[in-house]
């Protein structure tokens, strides 16, 4: 499972939604949700990617017709232009998606705008305080919930058990004890590799970067009244960035512009890089014992087998492991969390319909079969249908606690214009943070608010 959610490279004032209802009434013209009359309506649901199983879009085209008597039409479409399909479909009542999937920081530009309809009249039936609570707050606004968790899949860490029991050191129960053992990872360096990471953690990775702001009590950006600002210069967001300073001059080998694309390729034993088709692409000259991320990174990390004449990796027990960043209580610490939201076009000409696919699709037995897929369900009393191996345990527990990031309506144009790796580039060789923090928050401050 590979969850993608990078956003397209538009600004918050491009979008044309000014059409769009934003009001928590029933739109005209929608249809009933009864069985009987329905034969001839129909909704169309736009899943983004390849994430949810074709098992799955069969269950839910069949127990939609099934419970309503009406057609449910899946389109795919793609994380890299699904800002830009929504933006001009979303204001037109006849091509419009009833229902779509949208990247979970995707969701406040276009809930900001009025572009989903108001389903706190549902909330509660859907699963209410159940439903992951970071999800919901990024696609609410002044309380009104507009669009809500799809699924998720959340960041933890994988790490060399060889390498760290070489070094004489154990999985750590807080934040301040990771912070020290990866330090000393690498400045021991048991295997005495060249460029050797105790943690590798890219310059200008902001996604994982944040958790060690989140993790002291800070944040990117708040809402102060009508406005959002920017609160890099926030004092518990400094703490963090120490922190993250720190591990970057003494734990990480990464390169000041690396990104989070693909950090497993430094913790496996050999330096050969096996792209998805597992064939050889080249070689890396990076080494690390700890990276950090999603879920799905396992299928890329283990020992180099040959299957079928392919080079494959094997995940394996002896040799690596997994646990959540802990925190500064010994708790998880607070994560980005990667993931989708769902939501009801405020222009569906069906939206009694459109609500009940939501029934559908919040449902024990579909929240079921997403965890039996791999994919994080919405509801908390699911989760257990992840099993209850490592992976599905490091998966819950750093959930836990997750969040995300803020519900502004410039947050689209912020990430587009890369303000964030930027700032986290700078971050290793800055000799005053609190400066450099200052004047990226002069620079978001004012996209954040953009509509």
């Amino acid at each position: 499972m590979k969850i993608r959610l990078a956003l397209a490279g538009v600004t918050v004032g491009a979008l044309a939604l000014s059409a769009c209802s934003s009001g928590g009434t029933t739109p005209s013209g929608g249809g009933s949700s009864s069985s009987a009359g329905n034969a001839a309506q129909g909704i169309t649901l736009w899943l983004v990617g390849g994430d949810t199983p074709d098992t799955l879009r069969t269950y839910l085209k069949d127990t939609f017709k099934k419970k309503t008597g009406a057609t449910l039409t899946i389109e795919e479409q793609t994380w890299g232009d699904i800002v830009t399909k929504l933006t001009t479909a979303l204001p037109d009542e006849n091509n419009t998606p009833d229902v779509t999937e949208i990247g979970n920081t995707q969701s406040p530009t276009f809930t900001n705008v009025g572009a989903f309809l108001d389903v706190s009249d549902i909330y509660p039936a859907l699963g209410g305080d159940k439903l992951l609570k970071s999800f919901v707050d990024v696609g609410s606004v002044d309380g009104k919930k507009y669009a809500l968790p799809y699924y998720f899949g959340s960041r933890y860490m994988f790490y060399r058990k060889d390498v760290w029991k070489e070094a004489g050191l154990q999985v750590p129960t807080t934040l301040d004890d990771f912070n020290t053992a990866v330090a000393t990872l690498a400045q021991k360096n048991p295997r005495k590799i060249d460029n050797f990471s105790g943690l590798f953690l890219g310059g200008q990775d902001w996604r994982n970067g944040i958790s060690w702001i989140f993790a002291n009590g800070g944040d990117l950006a708040k809402k102060d009244g009508d406005s959002w600002v920017s609160t890099l210069s926030d004092p518990n967001t400094i703490k963090g960035l120490e922190q993250l300073q720190a591990l970057y001059r003494n734990a990480s080998k990464a390169p000041a512009d690396a990104k989070d694309a693909s950090p497993w390729l430094y913790i496996n034993d050999s330096d050969e890089i096996v792209d998805a088709n597992n064939a050889v692409t080249g070689k890396t000259s990076l080494a690390a014992a700890t990276i950090m991320a999603p879920g799905w990174a396992r299928w890329s990390i283990g020992d180099i087998a040959t299957k079928d004449g392919k080079k494959v990796r094997t995940w394996n027990d002896a040799t690596f492991g997994v646990f959540p960043l802990p925190g500064n209580d010994g708790k998880p610490a607070p994560v980005f969390a990667g993931g989708s939201n769902i939501a009801i076009s405020a222009k569906s000409k069906n939206p009694a319909l459109a609500k009940e696919l939501l029934t559908i699709v919040f449902s024990k037995d579909y929240q079921e079969k997403l965890g039996a897929a791999g994919l994080g369900p919405a509801n908390s009393d699911y989760f257990s249908a992840l099993g209850s191996d490592a992976f599905a345990k490091a998966t819950i527990e750093s959930a836990s606690n997750s969040k995300l990031t803020p519900a502004a309506p410039g947050w689209a144009a912020v990430e587009s214009k890369a303000f964030l790796e930027e700032f986290f580039g700078k971050l290793r060789d800055t000799a005053d943070i609190k400066a450099l923090a200052a004047e990226y928050d002069a620079k978001i401050s004012p996209v954040l608010n953009l509509k």
